[in-house]
């Protein structure tokens, strides 16, 4: 996740079973044999008439694991776009779509080119809030999404602005009466009805867009602010301090031709033990502050104090790549079925001392080997589908969705002609459960076949167990989502089987402790057959779809479905 941090929202033991493999991460890598970044050999399915149960029983674990151990291997370097990582990346995923059978997606190549530009903040820096120095990544990280060499704040007037949302749908305006040009914003992470839990503000504990740190930093800029800090809170941000700094530090992608859209010159994030503490200079209680910006009537607070930053900026353009194929349809080619997922991770963090590369190996090496297997299967089928059925790999997802973004504004299939799309992030390793999660359950008519798909092992689709953290918009089906396309994101699970719990239980306790850290290894004993499970549901629901005639549409009342209707007229 993007910075996206989404997809821990997937399982609710996904993380446990994350923290273990930190406990033996260099044990296994001491241990391990040398790496291979050779694409496994798929395993063939007997020819029959109508094949697809035999495919379907056919799923093969260790081609399945094998994938996912190179695509995690320390010779990928954590999967950087713009780097020699991430190059084998793509070169890898675009051997494995090639021996599944695929053609190229994009015309007559295999490629998306996606042009980035990197900006790359100096790390030696500080915050001044007040008379208070803060220490980098300990107890704030900053940076910019302009392309300038240098970036400084001086004496820049601090306002609260609560959660920093304008929603005139809600009746909401933040920034209502304060002139923030030149001026700092102080935002709180979430929007304002994940504290109240009241359904009737915003969506209660569903977070919705405006929770989103980009959508916090993208309306700052709009309100003309010099800078926007938004403070970080476990409970409601979802993830812990690490999270933001690791994912903050280090350089940091954005699309190249990503328009003119207002920016604040510095983005940065504080703890809330900081936070607390400037508010006390300013005698001000940061919880009866918090609290008042639940309500419609919260007006923006001076916190007579300024904020003082410098540094300075690398900037490289570069470009990455999504990688698509496609296998065409017999009957409706023109038609496309969608599988999509992120190869990319947060690469190499060369200021860590000992190991330095995170090498997502849930997230989101266990994805994409899902996806592998999927176009596989398929390949497999005797009798294929009758619309087409696209693969995607995507660039970036971590740094804000870029990969998607780029694929949504540049389609290689009219966004009409996409009939769904099925997003595969970070898959439960954790142990076997009679449920699966629909993040966003609700919202599109898609779910339908994931149900469906889903009784064959006799498990129920159910809602995420805590929407507030807005999972729905933090991984790649967004970009499409936003563009009308139903789209879904599925997996995990929290109804264990009898004979996994204990085990289950015990990683639950230390749920999420690897997510966005080293400790996101490859573990030769994780619950692979549980992982299998959710992409055998996946394959089947994309399956129905593509023989099907039908077109789902978003549910009535969902924020999407006028688009979708306008795009289909």
């Amino acid at each position: 996740m993007t910075n996206k941090m989404i997809a821990q929202g997937v399982s609710l033991v996904l993380g446990a079973s994350l923290l273990i493999a930190c406990e033996r991460a260099e044990e296994t890598k001491a241990e391990a044999p040398a790496e291979t970044t050779t694409v496994a050999e798929a395993p063939q399915a007997a020819p029959v008439t109508n094949n697809f149960e035999d495919v379907y029983n056919g799923f093969d674990t260790d081609f399945y694991k094998a994938n996912v151990k190179v695509l995690a291997s320390d010779d990928f370097t954590g999967r950087e776009p713009a780097t020699e990582g991430g190059k084998k990346t793509t070169d890898f995923i675009t051997d494995a779509f090639k021996q599944a059978g695929l053609k190229p997606g994009n015309g007559d190549s295999y490629l998306q080119t996606v042009p980035l530009i990197s900006i790359e903040a100096d790390a030696n820096m500080e915050l001044t809030l007040g008379n208070t120095k803060l220490k980098y990544f300990d107890e704030f990280v900053a940076g910019t999404s302009k392309s300038v060499e240098s970036v400084e704040l001086k004496d820049s007037e601090l306002v609260f602005v609560g959660y920093g949302v304008v929603a005139p749908e809600y009746g909401w305006n933040d920034y209502e009466g304060v002139d923030m040009k030149g001026k700092t914003a102080v935002i709180l992470v979430n929007d304002p009805g994940f504290m109240t839990e009241d359904p009737e503000l915003f969506q209660g504990r569903t977070m919705t867009y405006y929770g989103r740190w980009t959508y916090k930093y993208e309306e700052a800029g709009r309100q003309g602010a010099a800078g926007a800090i938004i403070v970080h809170d476990t409970a409601p941000a979802s993830y812990g301090w690490g999270v933001v700094s690791n994912s903050w530090s280090g350089a940091q992608y954005q699309l190249a031709d990503a328009g003119d859209e207002p920016k604040p010159d510095v983005e940065a994030w504080i703890t809330l033990e900081q936070a607390k503490t400037m508010f006390e200079r300013s005698g001000l209680d940061f919880e009866k502050e918090q609290a008042k910006a639940l309500t419609r009537e919260f007006a923006p607070v001076e916190l007579n104090q300024t904020a003082s930053v410098a540094f300075t900026n690398t900037i490289k353009r570069s470009e990455s790549s999504n990688v698509v194929a496609t296998l065409e349809g017999t009957e409706m080619p023109e038609e496309h079925v969608i599988y999509m997922g992120h190869w990319d991770h947060l690469g190499l963090k060369s200021h860590f001392e000992g190991d330095q590369i995170f090498n997502g190996a849930v997230d989101n090496a266990t994805g994409i080997s899902g996806i592998i297997s999927i176009a596989n299967a398929f390949n497999q089928l005797n009798i294929k589908p009758k619309r087409s059925v696209t693969f995607m790999a995507l660039t970036a997802e971590e740094q804000g969705l870029l990969g998607s973004k780029y694929y949504a504004a540049n389609p290689t299939v009219a966004t009409k002609n996409i009939v769904g799309a099925f997003n595969i992030d970070s898959m439960n390793v954790s142990g076997r459960v009679k449920d699966l999660t629909v993040v966003g359950f609700g919202k599109s008519e898609l779910e339908q076949y994931v149900t469906k798909a889903a009784l064959r092992q006799d498990r129920t689709t159910k809602v995420e167990a805590d929407p507030s953290r807005g999972g729905y918009y933090r991984s790649d089906h967004f970009s499409l989502a936003k563009k009308g396309v139903p789209a879904i994101f599925a997996g995990g699970g929290s109804e264990f089987l009898e004979e996994d719990k204990a085990q289950a239980e015990k990683w639950n306790q230390l749920r999420g402790k690897c997510y966005h850290q080293l400790c996101d290894e490859y573990q030769e004993d994780w619950a692979w057959d549980a992982a299998l499970q959710d992409v055998k549901i996946l394959f089947e629901a994309g399956y129905l779809l593509s023989i099907d005639d039908k077109y789902p549409n978003w549910y009535k009342g969902t924020e999407f479905k006028a688009i979708r209707d306008k795009d289909r007229e």
